[in-house]
Formats: C-alpha cells, structure tokens, sequence
C-alpha cells in the first residue's frame, strides 16, 4: 500500500511551498488508495512552537488535507531514536566525536581559505576509547563508493560517498538530528513514497546510507523544485502572502487555492479547473515537472473569481460570513443571496465584504465624488416619483421595483441610467452595485425608501 507523509517542522506558519508538497502528497496517497500520514518534525525545541504547530495544522485543515494517521510529533519518539544511536555505535556505524567546537571553527576556516570544501577531517572516527568530555555522535559515511537513486521528478542521480561528510547524528545534549529521527520515523512508519521540496535533495544520500546501516527499505524520492516569486527567486514575504492562513484572511477559497497549487508544477493536459475529485483521479508523480514554477498573483485572482462564481452559493457562505465581522447579518439579507449579487465582480471575499456593508448596515460611507455628480438639486426630480411609486409597490421584487424605475424614466425622458445613479449613490453610499433591482430588493422595503427620503433631505 503507498504510504506517503507530510512533516512539516513547527517552527513558522504553513507557507505555499510547504502546503503545495502536503497537497502532491495528499493526492498521490488518495489516487493510489493509499493512506496519508502528518508528522510534525519538533526535534528543533528552541525552535518549535505549540502555535505554529497549530498554525500548520489549521492550515491544512483550511485546504481540506485530512490526515489518515497522526499528527505523530516526532519528540514523541525520542527512545526510539536514541535506541538506534546506541545500535549505530555498537555496530560501528557511528562513533563519538568529541572535537571542540573551537577547533572545529578553525578547521573549517583553513578549508575555506584553501578553497576547500568545508568538512569534517573525521579525526575521531577511529578512536576506540571513551572520555569524559563533551561528545556528538557521527553517522559514519562509507569513504568508497557511491549512492544511486531513481528521483521520480529528476530521474538517476549519483553522489559519491567521498563528497558526504560524516553528520553529526546526536547533538551533545544527546538530542538527535533531523537527517536521523526522520529516517527512523520513515521507516517505522512505513514511507513507501517521500514528496518534498528539491532543499532537501542533498540531504537523500546522507538519509540513505543511514537507511542501508539501519537495514530498512528505501522509500521512493520525488523532489519537486521550489516555489519561485515573479523575480524568479525563492517565493517569500516580499513577494506577498505566502502563509496559506494569510489568503484564508485575504478572502481566497480553499478550493481555489488548492487548484491554483496543484497547478504549479503539475499538469494534465492543457485543463486548468479541477474538481477536487478529479485532482484526486487525474494525478500521479510521474507528471510533476522538473522546473520552478513562479508564483502568479493574478491567476490567483482569476481562480478565485471563478470559484466565486461557480460553486454553490451555500458552500461559499461559511468562508464568506467572518468577513461580515460585527454586522447584524441576521436583520439583513441571506448571506447566500448577497453572494450571488456580488459575485460577478468581486476577486475575494473580502473584497465582496467591504462592498457589502451597505445591505446590512444604515450608517453609510459615502463617496463625495458620487453625492456631488449624482446627489444635485434636479435629482429631486427622479428621487420624489421613485419614492413615491416604491412606496405603492404590492411586492417587493427586483422585477418590480426595475418597473418604477422605468416608469419614472420614461415620465421624466430620462435613459434608465440616470434615474438609477442617484437612487444607487441614495441607498448604497457609492456609483457601484449590483443591478439596482436586486440591490434595492435585498435591503428591503423600509431601509430603502427610508434612505431614499433621507438622502433627498439632505439635497439643497
């Protein structure tokens, strides 16, 4: 059965380049039947915290990336690691390296200054008796040799052992390293396929050498190539948003998200809207391309719009009602309709939201620019006979009340248009809505000829 994980370190938010790697995993794992594990790596205790560990987890949750097992939290074990130590150093795997860091600093600016690759000179590697000093445990990398493995993203790759340096498997409060613990954890878990990002490629020789010494079986590798920003460097705050939390606040859709970064290294064909289900059917590693894919904030913005636009009015309100903060949404219209009337012309939700105001609260803001060029004295003129005939309306309806309004307009001489521009600055605040029918019908009856009447008060 495959068998794929996702270990983020608890040390930040859940940027777009983890979450990415937690999706190819996801979906391989659901495309093949197979079971997708969390395992939070918090070996890094200066580090790693409770509320980024939540963060990551909300994070996923957000997206939909339900976990099958876990979320394992890789201190928990710690006996099993140190276990593995104790077997590396009594099979001569391993050995006590008990070089200060003084001298290693030094040893590591004389490499530098012969233009040496920096390395440890593994002068405790053979010492066969113990002191009573400080000490870290080194994996002991064979000096011949080399390591091949098949990258399902790369293809072969082939790295001499003579290039690996013997890595320090044990710190000196004997806590274990992450090029350990995560090899155990692999292994004990069961791993059959491990997907992460290509900053981690130079560490796979060094993880399987400690695979080979603990006699397990080797997980198939995919590295995927970073995330890149417009600039063509790494994706990171100076780009914009990488928190997948922050685009939850920002009013993105997690199916829009999660469909703009399956795309980003990934293709079937030239289709670029998935169902979740058919990411689920479509996709497998073997068409995870090879190059870095740029960030792009505008596509973002189309996928979104189209979600918006596209999925079921009910399915978008639970993302759509925290943006309506402290308003009194239950004296107003249906959240589900203010969608549908704001959707063809909102990017985000919350975009969506500060259009929204206006139908759930009387204290408008209103644009100056709009009341001076559509709130004059001959406004008076269209604004008396559209109260008046709202007023005499049997049904509240867009249909209706779009009736009014032509009526007057056609009484007055005036193109729909004119009569709408200073109704909508009345009751909205703004030049901009959704058809004034539709806006007017969804503030209700009262709130609309009472703000009709208030703002033809206020005309001089």
């Amino acid at each position: 059965m495959v068998r794929t994980r996702f270990a983020p370190s608890p040390t930040g938010y859940l940027h777009v380049g983890g979450a990415r790697t937690a999706l190819f995993s996801w979906l391989y794992a659901k495309h093949s039947g197979g079971k997708f594990v969390l395992r939070v790596e918090d070996t890094d205790q200066e580090r790693s915290t409770q509320e980024a560990c939540d963060a990551i987890i909300d994070g996923m949750a957000w997206l939909g990336l339900t976990h099958d097992e876990g979320p394992f939290h890789q201190t928990d074990h710690l006996e099993r690691h140190h276990q593995v130590i104790d077997q590396f150093l009594t099979e001569g795997h391993a050995y006590r390296c008990y070089c200060s860091k003084d001298r290693l600093e030094k040893l590591r600016e004389a490499q530098m200054a012969n233009k040496e690759k920096p390395r440890y000179d593994r002068k405790c590697r053979d010492l066969t008796e113990k002191k009573d000093e400080p000490f870290v445990v080194r994996f002991k990398t064979p000096l011949e040799g080399a390591v091949t493995f098949t990258d399902a993203v790369r293809g072969e790759v082939t790295v001499h052992n003579a290039e690996l340096d013997d890595l320090v498997i044990a710190r000196t409060d004997g806590v274990p390293t992450y090029n350990l613990s995560v090899v155990i954890d692999d292994s004990d878990m069961n791993i059959t396929h491990v997907i992460r990002g290509d900053d981690h490629i130079n560490n796979t020789p060094r993880q399987i050498n400690i695979l080979k010494a603990l006699g397990a079986e080797q997980p198939i590798y995919a590295h995927v190539p970073m995330v890149l920003g417009s600039d063509g460097k790494r994706l990171s705050k100076r780009h914009g948003a990488v928190s997948v939390l922050a685009y939850r606040d920002a009013g993105y859709l997690p199916q829009a998200l999660m469909n703009y970064l399956v795309r980003l290294g990934w293709s079937a064909g030239d289709q670029e809207i998935f169902s979740i289900e058919e990411m689920q059917s479509l996709f497998n590693i073997d068409h995870l391309s090879h190059s870095p894919a740029a960030f792009d904030f505008d596509k973002l913005d189309w996928l979104n719009q189209h979600y918006l636009k596209t999925m079921d009015p009910v399915e978008v309100a639970p993302h759509f009602r925290p943006f309506l903060k402290d308003w009194d949404v239950a004296n107003g219209p249906a959240v589900e309709d203010v969608i549908v009337a704001q959707r063809e012309r909102c990017k985000t939700l919350k975009e969506m939201a500060e259009r929204s105001l206006y139908f759930y609260s009387d204290d408008l803001v209103f644009d100056e620019k709009a009341v001076a060029k559509h709130l004059k004295p001959e406004s008076k003129a269209v604004l008396e006979p559209i109260i008046a005939g709202l007023k005499g309306l049997s049904d509240w309806t867009s249909e209706s009340i779009m009736d009014v309004m032509k009526s007057v307009g056609e009484d007055l001489g005036l193109k729909l248009g004119k009569v709408a521009a200073p109704m909508r600055v009345a009751v909205t605040g703004g030049a901009v809505s959704p058809s004034l029918g539709e806006t007017l019908a969804l503030i209700g009856r009262e709130r609309s000829i009472a703000r009709l009447e208030s703002s033809l008060l206020t005309i001089k």
